[in-house]
Formats: C-alpha cells, structure tokens, sequence
C-alpha cells in the first residue's frame, strides 16, 4: 500500500551554511510530486534527508506513522522506501538481471546463514525474486538486455536498470533522483510511461526530482519548487511554469 509523505519544518545545516530551511510538504498516497528547482536549490539535500543518509538539523519526517528520523537507511528500506540516485551504482561485471536480484535484499528470508546454506524456503525466495524481476524487466522494455552486463549498455539503459531494482523491493515510497538525466528522446517517453503506469496502478508514492519540465509535466499530480534551500511555491507543473517567481530563480532575471 502506497505511503503517505509528510515533511514538517525540515532545515538542515552544514557548518554555517543554511542548505534547506523549514520545507514543509505533504504527498498523498499513490500519487506523484515533483520537485524541481535551480541548481544548488537544496532538492538533494532534501532527498538525502528524506532517505536518512542526512539527519536535518530541525524538523520532521514522517512515513505514514512512522518517524523516518529514528530509523536508519536500512530500516526505512525495510519500511518500503527505495530511492535511485542521479548516477547508478551498477555491478557493472554482473549482469543487468543479477544487478536487478539486489533489490530483493531487503526481503529476502532468513538473514546470510539461510542464504549460504541454501535452505528450502531461501531457495524458493529467491526463485519468486528471479520470476519477478524478470517481469519488471519485460515492464520496463529491458527484457532483451536480462543477460547483458551494464557495461556494454548506455548510462540512460543504466537509470532503467537501477528503477526494475528499485521496484523489485516492493516499495510503497520511491525517490526518483533525476532520473530521466542523459536519457534519449525515445528512453524519456518510455520512463514516463513507467511512471504514469506507476501512477496508475497506485500502489507506490512516487517523488521525482528533475530538470527535465516536459517529464515533470507529464507524471506529476503536484509540484514543489525549491529555490536556495526554501519552497518558493506549490501547485500545479503548468502554473510553476508560469509563475513569475519560478521564472526569476530559474533565469535570474524578473518575468
């Protein structure tokens, strides 16, 4: 069941340097948010706080009910959060299934003694693991590269790949680190049909950030637009287009 986002005064601080200050937002379940800004906006940074490899120096975070500040990544993958990252971090010798196989990691039954010893029911896990990332790759139009190794595929094949192992933890809650970046024409009509898929099926609150106006205008319900670590404003993708104030941080001039 999809998550429910809610983010409460978030700031966060490095040494002197205000990076974000008092974000607030609230993501309905089964829906999709954009989050867009300039660079150096603090979109990542929020990203980052949100999947707890930075702890916001004020503020509140909550999944549903629970406070996401009081869990470690891991636990929050556990609590069906999953995340890709503006460049994918691929074993690039395996291959593009094996790469996919990890997100089930944090489902998997029985912990690494289980796992090595190759007890019944590990076993059967891991073939379902297999069959479903097997699906979400015929999904996502990456079934004819299943046993191809990354490295003989582009970067934008790269973000398609780390989304199948995303999806294949199950999540409730996916950030999506700008993930339509150095893709073709062709792959970003493809990851927006994904996306509005997802969208559809409304089983997993999705969050993307990303530059790409054209992809935020076709997947998302809501837009937040983030400018020197504060909300400039939140609507729609078509009035953040047309907004004054979006125009200004964007271009640096008055519109």
């Amino acid at each position: 069941m999809a998550t429910r986002l809610v983010l409460e005064d978030v700031s966060l601080q490095f040494g002197g340097i205000q990076v974000l200050q008092d974000v607030s937002l609230e993501v309905e379940p089964g829906t999709v948010l954009g989050l867009v800004g300039p660079n150096g906006a603090g979109k990542t940074s929020l990203f980052n706080c949100i999947s707890g490899h930075y702890r916001p120096t004020s503020g509140a975070i909550r999944l549903d009910d629970v406070d996401a500040l009081a869990l470690p990544p891991s636990r929050l993958a556990e609590a069906g959060l999953a995340r890709t990252f503006q460049h994918p971090a691929l074993q690039l010798s395996a291959t593009v299934l094996e790469n996919v196989l990890l997100g089930a990691h944090s489902r998997l039954p029985g912990g690494p003694i289980a796992w090595s010893l190759r007890l019944p029911g590990t076993r059967r896990a891991e073939r379902e693991a297999r069959e479903e990332a097997e699906e979400l790759l015929e999904r996502f139009g990456l079934a004819w590269a299943t046993h191809r190794r990354p490295e003989e595929l582009s970067h934008g094949l790269h973000k398609g790949i780390e989304l199948c192992r995303a999806m294949l933890s199950r999540p409730s809650l996916l950030l999506l680190d700008e993930p339509a970046a150095g893709l073709s024409h062709g792959e970003v009509e493809q990851f927006i049909d994904s996306v509005r898929r997802l969208r559809d099926e409304g089983e997993v609150t999705v969050v993307v950030v990303e530059h790409h106006m054209g992809v935020i205008s076709a997947v998302t319900d809501k837009v937040v637009v983030l400018d020197n670590g504060r909300e400039l404003m939140a609507g729609t993708a078509e009035e953040a287009r047309n907004d004054p104030r979006v125009i200004e941080a964007y271009l640096g001039v008055s519109a």
